[in-house]
């Protein structure tokens, strides 16, 4: 059978599966086309391989694309096949051990990185002290300390599987110098001198959906990315509710807290910060079907709470 005709046979199976509201760079062409780049050794996103020629498979590595394939049609996520996931222009390694960066977390991270280039404008001496709690993957620590060179960024996550993991991708872009990960509970592992009142922008994409809800979710979810990363409690905001309670004592006059929420939870939780006297400013972030998902809130000027 000619590359042609694989192609197209292999597309049309992979046709079937439907695509997840999260990952909307996955279709049946990008799909296809970082499942052949896997299989021949040269492992890409679907992103990164959605242009481009395609190698040359042998007979051994044409038979390694149709095993990806139907991984991939028993629900593997895509990322987790190919080992690699596109964030905000960066090709992260991804495993199993953290959540699958996601597009709509690219409005939070993006928005961070617009935060710390006008407090540089501003003047504020460099370098920037940036934290990103839950971090999973490193994937908004990593995107703000590409961005901003004139940062320090230190992220912190609950999974020593997940710390791991950002290492790998900080050395993996040649960040490690500028960019460290410890694993702690939220902003444990930053209660010092160093951190408490200085930080410039604390970033965090918390669990946000509630424990009921997890199990309940599509499979390719559920049964392949760590609960870890989804549950956020009883009602999806017990993460939240302890980073809104502790983020003053550590965000210096003026510093910036960034945080994503789920659907429906961006008035609420606007709502509980405008009436958070620890912030004078709340912004709200909308996706393009103008939903709440992200909110950042400046530290109000004078002592840390």
């Amino acid at each position: 059978m000619s590359g042609d005709a694989v192609y197209r046979a292999l597309h049309a199976r992979l046709a079937t599966i439907k695509a997840l509201a999260d990952k909307p760079e996955e279709n049946a062409d990008t799909t296809l086309r970082a499942l052949w780049h896997t299989a021949a050794g040269q492992p890409k996103s679907a992103v990164a391989a959605a242009d481009g020629a395609l190698p040359a498979l042998d007979a051994g590595t044409r038979a390694r694309l149709d095993d990806l394939v139907a991984e991939r049609l028993r629900g593997v996520p895509l990322a987790h096949l190919t080992g690699r996931q596109s964030f905000l222009g960066l090709e992260l390694i991804c495993a199993p051990a953290a959540l699958v960066p996601r597009r709509e977390t690219e409005l939070l991270a993006g928005e961070a990185i617009a935060c710390a280039r006008a407090l540089l404008d501003a003047g504020a001496t460099p370098p920037l002290l940036v934290v990103d709690a839950c971090t999973g993957s490193g994937n908004i620590a990593l995107a703000i300390a590409s961005a901003i060179p004139a940062a320090r960024v230190y992220g912190a996550d609950l999974s020593e599987e997940a710390v791991a993991l950002a290492r790998r991708n900080a050395a993996a872009l040649d960040l490690a110098d500028r960019v460290r990960f410890e694993a702690g509970d939220l902003l444990a592992p930053f209660d010092t001198g160093d951190f408490v009142g200085r930080v410039d922008i604390l970033t965090c994409n918390p669990p946000y959906i509630s424990s009921t809800k997890v199990g309940q979710m599509a499979d390719e979810i559920a049964a392949h990315e760590p609960r870890l990363a989804f549950d956020g409690g009883p009602l999806g905001v017990t993460i939240l509710m302890r980073l809104l309670q502790d983020a003053p004592r550590w965000l210096r006059p003026g510093g910036w807290l960034a945080f994503e929420v789920g659907a429906g939870q961006g008035g609420p939780i606007v709502r509980r910060v405008r009436g958070n006297d620890a912030f004078d400013e709340v912004r709200e972030l909308k996706n393009e079907a103008g939903e709440v998902r992200a909110v950042l809130a400046r530290r109000i000027d004078g002592d840390a709470a």
